[in-house]
């Protein structure tokens, strides 16, 4: 194409997204009603759409009258299993289910508060499912979470570099109470429970955590009073000038409680207008950001007020996460909310502090009556007007799913697009939800938009999503022509719906004044937006921001630890290493996060640490071949250290030849493989969960018969995983190398018979090797895939529309001729591993710090703060079995993790071993590629391996055949 005629499309191209864009902004003022005006979007097309719902639950009882009086439940008067009166109240177990027989007066629709006491567990929230008259009333019931009380376990203090040290988090054991409230937040009231006049039963279950239950309560639905009600309520002005000029200021990260530990104090360095600021130093300046998200996290702070009177309350808050929404508080004075206004307080999105005085819409202040005395504001997260809007997005992308799902029966994966499906003759319903849908997302924008004021980008998957299934009811040929494509934006849809669930802030400080004091406004000014950005970048070239926390010189007894992972994980690393470890034994420890390209130069020219985290387990043979790691069997209480660790986990890390006979790094995580499915497609389908392979392939004409899809990891050149190749292997009873190392195994009948067994999964059963397991998961394609177990973690986070609608278990196995059942699976981790020294001293201390760091205590603590920290998706993989019991799984998942882990395997790593994955993932490749003779090319890679074993072990001067 000549440079001219290029220009001239460029610039066609550059003119169409510009009218594009000027017509998306000026609808942007416009609204949707024309297409969904006068049509009933509350009703479903039979066979589409959720079932047991809390808003078909309602509407059941939609004209009833409010009932007026409370019901107190007498609970030493229970039925059932797991229930111990004690001196607090009703002791229930993590495995309780406790029955109570309330007399209710009249029947009505009421709410459920809970008064409890936590007790001293694994430190996650409380869960409960509710039933009434034997049944769970609707699906969120069965969910119902109870959070704990946090506080900061002790000072602040600093370091010997001058930065701040956050405190570590306790749990507190107090009173509190509680409503029961949908654990999504999409439904902001509390859960309205309908009882008929007369005698009921009332069930709680446990589903997670122990709890004492002090009081189970059916009050009136809470309704919030007007603020002219609650003004009208209060006593005169008494005109106090105390009260009248008191300017107090409570600073954010000096809050007294909060419900999660991950809702710290914080620095920030990006503002000089942060109180109180550093841009060289760390300094604790605000609490909330990404782990303040989630509705039902709160955060509250203590004051004291002088004297009776009314007093203003005004928030220095920055909303800098999410533009075009709107982030949501409620407000508590003293446990409750006092009117209306303060159910929902939102925060438009500015990169700048802002100070915001609770007021009206007209910007008077609210006038608080305080008495003299102490008093606490608690500020909880809420989706406010956007929580009913989220919940009909997730229905809608429930609903957009089944209809993918019906379709892909008849059309499959990449139907034919010159072919004529017929698909409303043959699904007429599918079309009629589409239309359905399409209006129902429309109306969903317009919803958007008039809470926010602006056409937010997170809008824009709903609306594609509208318009597709618009033109594809108008003309059903192009479903074919874009079919991948509308799975991808239903997937998009549900990932815009996460975004727009998320409501971060942050809190810089809190103000309590009276009427005679100007707030003043945040003020910043060119100049000090430059000064600040000059400090902060001159100390960008003085601070060493990868050294964390106490750093000591080389003149100091001093153990040096690196560690490979993130920012998060070191910081965490060093407050536990300062606070803990080096607190109890005085071994002073520099902590420095590096990238793992830098280890093999640093211990080559010997500038290396003396301990190393956090790294893959072939390291520690590698650096064992070329005796740059210490084998930890040389000290003592070697033995007693790996007890709490499965043997499969310590294979990788063991090297055993005529020179080096010893193991080379301790286990920090463990990962394997497990089955995940969806429940509700294997429902539908028809089929239980398999237990076996056999199993598993039964069932593969009924899920592919449906257009669905079983995943399965398939070898890739970038990501070597032949952990389910190896797995059959094991499970056939082969091996993967001989005893002395010397040889590969797979040439064995054994290893003969899981390579076909492997192999025909995608030869003769056609499963797919390129897929994308959680975007297929989602939609419900792939109703089962076999992946690592740290999947788990990616679910919680990008799939909260499938929440409760999957689960996990054992890796597939084979029966025995004895009837059992072998789940063997191939296991894998990260560990730690002490670099070669002669001095007694570091080795000493280095083993010290690695026996605490595996230690059950160290790693409890540090999973509990990464999740704290990142969420679900941190849920932290560790091996340390008796850690492992102490995080925040619940009772059914960590049975299946136990039972997996008990029968794991580890990949041997030996001279050449590299070599092993490569090739088999080669062999994999032809045989599925090619259609080569299994065996044959099994075999001639097999060669391939034991020739490349053989250079490996002279060029280590070990002995060969």
């Amino acid at each position: 194409m000549s440079r001219k005629w290029r220009n001239i499309l460029i610039g066609v191209l550059a003119a169409v997204l510009v009218i594009g864009g000027i017509w998306f902004l000026n609808r942007g003022s416009q609204d949707f009603k024309d297409k969904y005006e006068g049509v009933n979007l509350s009703t479903d097309v039979t066979g589409i759409g959720r079932s047991n719902t809390y808003t078909a639950y309602l509407e059941q009882y939609a004209d009833l009258p409010a009932v007026s009086e409370s019901v107190e439940v007498d609970l030493a008067s229970f039925e059932g299993k797991g229930g111990e009166v004690c001196g607090e109240g009703l002791m229930t177990a993590d495995d309780s289910e406790l029955t109570w027989k309330v007399q209710v007066p009249r029947a009505g629709l009421y709410n459920i508060r809970l008064e409890y006491l936590t007790t001293d567990s694994r430190g996650i929230d409380i869960e409960r499912e509710i039933a009434i008259n034997g049944e769970v009333p609707f699906s969120g019931a069965s969910t119902l979470c109870f959070s704990r009380l946090w506080t900061d376990a002790n000072e602040v203090r600093e370091d010997n570099q001058g930065n701040q040290i956050r405190p570590t988090q306790k749990e507190i054991f107090e009173k509190q109470s509680s409503y029961c409230m949908d654990d999504m937040g999409y439904q902001t009231e509390p859960y309205a429970f309908y009882f008929k006049e007369g005698e009921n039963e009332l069930t709680i279950r446990a589903v997670n955590e122990p709890v004492i239950l002090c009081g189970v309560t059916l009050t009136p639905i809470v309704r919030f009073q007007t603020y002219e009600a609650y003004s009208a309520a209060q006593p005169a002005d008494p005109a106090n000038e105390q009260a009248r000029n008191f300017n107090l200021e409570i600073q954010g990260e000096s809050a007294s409680l909060r419900s999660a530990p991950s809702l710290y104090a914080k620095y920030d360095r990006s503002s000089a207008q942060t109180k109180p600021y550093s841009v060289t130093n760390t300094v604790l300046n605000y609490i909330g950001g990404d782990p303040w998200t989630h509705p039902g996290e709160w955060i509250q702070w203590d004051f004291e007020a002088p004297e009776d009177g009314f007093y203003n309350i005004s928030i220095k808050a920055r909303q800098m996460y999410q533009r075009g929404s709107l982030s949501a508080r409620t407000v508590y004075i003293d446990d409750q909310v006092p009117f209306e206004d303060l159910a929902a307080v939102t925060f438009g999105y500015n990169t700048d502090w802002e100070m915001r005085t609770l007021g009206d819409k007209d910007g008077n202040p609210f006038r608080f009556w305080l008495t003299k005395g102490n008093h606490k504001i608690r500020m909880e997260v809420t989706l406010g007007e956007m929580g009913p809007i989220l919940k009909k997005v997730e229905d809608s992308i429930f609903r957009l799913n089944q209809i993918y799902r019906k379709l892909l029966v008849l059309t499959g994966v990449n139907p034919d697009r010159f072919r004529d499906y017929k698909l409303d003759q043959i699904y007429p319903e599918a079309i009629e939800a589409m239309d359905l849908e399409s209006k129902r997302l429309y109306q969903i924008v317009d919803e958007m938009t008039a809470i926010t004021g602006e056409k937010s980008d997170r809008a824009a998957a709903a609306l594609t999503l509208a318009n597709q299934m618009e033109q594809f009811v108008k003309d059903n040929y192009k479903i074919t022509e874009s079919f991948s494509n509308f799975r991808d934006n239903i997937t998009s849809l549900g990932t815009a719906m996460q975004n727009m669930s998320e409501s971060k802030l942050d809190v810089d400080l809190i103000m309590v004044t009276g009427e005679n004091v100007k707030v003043p406004a945040v003020q910043g000014n060119f100049f000090q937006s430059l000064a600040h950005e000059v400090r902060s970048c001159a100390s960008s070239y003085t601070v060493d921001y990868n050294s964390l926390g106490d750093k000591y010189e080389d003149t100091d007894d001093v153990i040096e630890i690196w560690i490979t992972t993130g920012r998060d994980q070191s910081t965490v690393l060093k407050t536990m290493v300062d606070d803990s470890f080096t607190a109890k034994t005085g071994i002073k420890v520099n902590v420095k996060l590096v990238l793992q390209d830098a280890i093999l130069p640093a211990v080559v020219a010997g500038n290396g640490p003396d301990v190393i985290l956090s790294l893959s387990g072939w390291f520690a043979v590698n650096y064992a071949m070329r005796n740059a790691v210490e084998d930890l069997t040389q000290f003592a209480d070697f033995d007693e250290v790996v007890k709490p660790f499965q043997k499969s986990i310590l294979e990788p890390l063991t090297y055993n030849d005529s020179k080096h006979k010893g193991i080379y790094g301790l286990p920090e995580t463990q990962n394997f493989s497990l089955l995940f499915y969806r429940t509700d497609v294997m429902e539908e389908l028809g089929l239980p969960i398999p237990e076996t392979w056999d199993e598993l392939i039964a069932e593969l004409p009924t899920i592919q018969g449906n257009s669905l899809e079983i995943g399965i990891n398939f070898p890739d050149i970038k990501v070597v995983d032949n952990s389910v190749l190896n797995s059959m292997i094991y499970q056939n009873g082969g091996y993967i190398y001989d005893e002395e190392a010397k040889h590969t195994l797979v040439d064995s009948e054994a290893g003969v018979a899981g390579f076909k067994q492997y192999t025909s999964l995608y030869n003769d059963y056609g499963l797919p090797v390129v897929f994308d397991f959680v975007s297929r998961f989602r939609s419900g394609q792939m109703p089962m895939g076999i992946t690592s177990y740290a999947t788990y973690n990616t679910l919680m986070v990008s799939a909260p529309e499938i929440r409760g609608l999957w689960d996990f278990t054992l890796f597939p196995g084979t029966k025995l001729a004895d009837g059992t059942i072998d789940h063997t699976v191939q296991t894998d981790g990260l560990c730690c591993m002490m670099i070669s020294t002669d001095d007694e001293t570091i080795k000493k201390n280095a083993w010290e710090f690695m026996k605490w760091w595996v230690s059950a205590d160290a790693q409890v603590r540090f999973g509990r703060e990464m999740e704290s920290i990142l969420g679900a998706s941190a849920r932290y993989q560790t091996a340390n079995q008796d850690a492992l019991v102490q995080l925040a799984w619940s009772d059914k998942q960590l049975k299946v993790l136990q039972e997996q882990m008990s029968q794991t395997r580890g990949f041997p790593e030996i001279a050449g071993g590299y070599s092993t994955q490569r090739h088999l993932i080669n062999a994999v490749r032809k045989v599925i590629n090619t259609k080569e003779d299994k065996r044959e090319t099994l075999l001639n890679y097999a060669r391939t391996i034991n020739e490349e074993i053989k250079i490996k072990r002279r060029e280590f001067n070990l002995p060969v055949d």
